[in-house]
């Protein structure tokens, strides 16, 4: 398989995604937090030399989660645009190119600034002419205050020889760190042997050069930033350049494992690199594909020339992502899954079937290729957790970015927006008064057709439960018309757990009960349907639409 122009396998439709999912094993880590929020903030970097003679076409990618979204977005301060967006919806929005920075300056006010009144998420795209990049957007209530400075990959023609590295010709220039201020008045140290200290006023951005990179360490500020890391016009192959830039993640104190797929360094130009930051240290290390886990306590960057990307670490995979595909851009998709959870991958509503799975050397993870639809694709888990980046094709050279996480619970169903609800009332009663209660709770009596969800239900009422419970109300009853059992949900009565005998005759009950005691398998019955139980109440989670199209 090659990842460049010619190869039939780029013939694909869109998406090079990466997933890494993981084994359900217990952890103290703090749980992932997902991409989705209210408020973000975007710079967009100088892109290819400053003479090059096109303008730049840079635009955001932002994506849905619920209906009636209304998003802002600010570019000037006097004028707005603003749209209404409904569930799934993925739009792209051209932002005025006057919006880019330019080389010369240091400090200025050129940020974009997006709001919403529920979650979206965002994606940056920079492009001119055949040069792209893409950034994931935190948003602003995820980001840090420290950040840790990685080492400049050395890239022949743009940052050596070191004698004639210059900010007076782009390609030449040195690296850059691009520091964006949220909403609050700021104070931003980059600390080194060459320290700098810039003050910045809320939705202000700061550009330093990285001259002396192997003595500038950590990025500290007072109140929260984004950090960007990259170069205008790093030298790719053939004497050509492009923009080459990625977001950092905030310093981190644990030791992270992050797993790279091989299949991102095949064909590369250079020899492909990865850049590890830790708390007193950072290095530079040549990628062994016979290698692909790489641990650090901090930030781990992937290298190929055009590409730097971001990479997401074991304690952070999560169970489902949007991607969209961006066009005239040929994509891919490489999936690293945990050997154990190979068929819980799905792409929209299907699950991923005939992938070609290939041993992760020394690990217990599986990598493949496969073609995912143009347009929107979520992918999810249904019983684990991954990690998903996208990454592009654009002329030969690759670009990409971590995909937006939606959800971070995985579950059969699909993409969870938010979990279900499961209560047990605190008082017995009869079945009449047991769904009064649930719907003056917000909740209905539990309905669980599917097999599938009954055993992941079964689970969460053992832990709510007390001791004394013996039996639950359920929201299955009897048909007094004809008899026949149906479920308050009105799904298909198909995946039962009666009890032995039963359930009995018309005669015998009205409503079904659950048995919690030990060794009845929660076992159903029909049952007099003013009998004294607790009511198991629940409501469904919100699903993020898997196959809503791209507007």
């Amino acid at each position: 398989m090659r990842l460049v122009s010619g190869d039939p396998a780029i013939m694909r439709p869109a998406l090079l995604v990466l997933l890494l999912a993981a084994a359900n094993t217990e952890s103290t880590v703090t749980p992932p937090e997902d991409n989705t929020g209210l408020k973000f903030i975007i710079a967009f970097p100088e892109n290819i030399a400053y003479y090059y003679p096109i303008l730049p076409e840079n635009k955001v990618q932002i994506t849905a989660m619920h209906d009636q979204t209304k998003v802002t977005i600010t570019a000037h301060p006097d004028h707005s645009t603003v749209m209404t967006l409904g569930a799934g919806a993925t739009l792209d929005i051209p932002i005025d190119n006057r919006k880019e920075m330019w080389r010369s300056e240091t400090v200025y006010d050129r940020s974009v600034q997006i709001t919403s009144t529920k979650n979206i998420t965002v994606l940056a795209i920079s492009q001119k002419s055949n040069s792209m990049q893409t950034a994931l957007v935190i948003p602003t209530d995820r980001l840090g205050t420290k950040y840790l400075i990685p080492l400049v990959p050395v890239i022949q023609g743009t940052t050596a020889p070191a004698n004639i590295v210059t900010t007076d010709v782009t390609e030449r220039g040195p690296f850059r760190l691009i520091i964006i201020n949220a909403d609050e008045e700021n104070t931003v140290t980059v600390e080194g042997a060459d320290t700098q200290v810039v003050s910045l006023q809320p939705h202000q951005i700061s550009q330093m050069w990285l001259k002396e990179n192997r003595t500038l360490r950590t990025v500290t500020a007072t109140q929260p930033v984004a950090v960007l890391f990259g170069h205008a016009c790093a030298i790719r192959h053939n004497c050509t350049c492009g923009q080459l830039y990625t977001s950092l993640q905030p310093a981190t104190e644990k030791k992270l494992k992050f797993y790279i797929p091989p299949v991102l360094a095949k064909d590369a130009e250079d020899e492909p690199l990865v850049l590890l930051t830790e708390k007193d240290s950072s290095k530079v290390k040549a990628f062994n594909p016979d290698s692909p886990l790489v641990e650090a306590a901090g930030t781990a960057i992937f290298y190929r020339p055009g590409l730097l990307l971001t990479l997401i670490p074991e304690t952070d995979f999560a169970a489902c992502y949007v991607i969209s595909s961006i066009p005239d851009t040929e994509s891919f998709a490489v999936i690293v899954v945990h050997k154990d959870f190979i068929d819980g991958v799905h792409v929209n509503s299907a699950l991923l079937e005939d992938a070609d799975w290939q041993e992760l050397k020394g690990t217990d993870y599986v990598s493949a290729l496969t073609g995912v639809a143009s347009g929107k694709s979520v992918i999810w888990h249904s019983s684990s957790k991954m990690a998903v980046y996208f990454v592009g094709n654009k002329e030969g050279t690759l670009f990409g970015n971590p995909a937006p996480i939606i959800s971070t619970s995985p579950d059969f169903r699909g993409c969870i927006l938010s979990p279900g609800v499961l209560k047990i009332g605190e008082v017995a009663n009869g079945w009449r008064e047991s769904l009064k209660y649930c719907r003056d709770n917000g909740l209905e009596l539990v309905s669980f057709p599917e097999a599938q969800l009954q055993r992941q239900l079964y689970e969460k009422i053992l832990q709510a439960k007390n001791s004394s419970m013996q039996v639950v109300w359920i929201g299955l009853r009897r048909s007094s018309q004809s008899g026949e059992w149906y479920w308050l949900n009105k799904a298909a009565v198909s995946d039962t757990n009666w009890g032995e005998g039963e359930p009995g005759t018309v005669h015998d009950g009205q409503c079904a009960i659950m048995s919690l005691e030990k060794g009845h398998d929660f076992g159903w019955s029909d049952e007099d349907c003013c009998k004294a139980a607790h009511p198991v109440c629940y409501k469904e989670p919100v699903l993020f639409p898997i196959d809503g199209s791209t507007i």
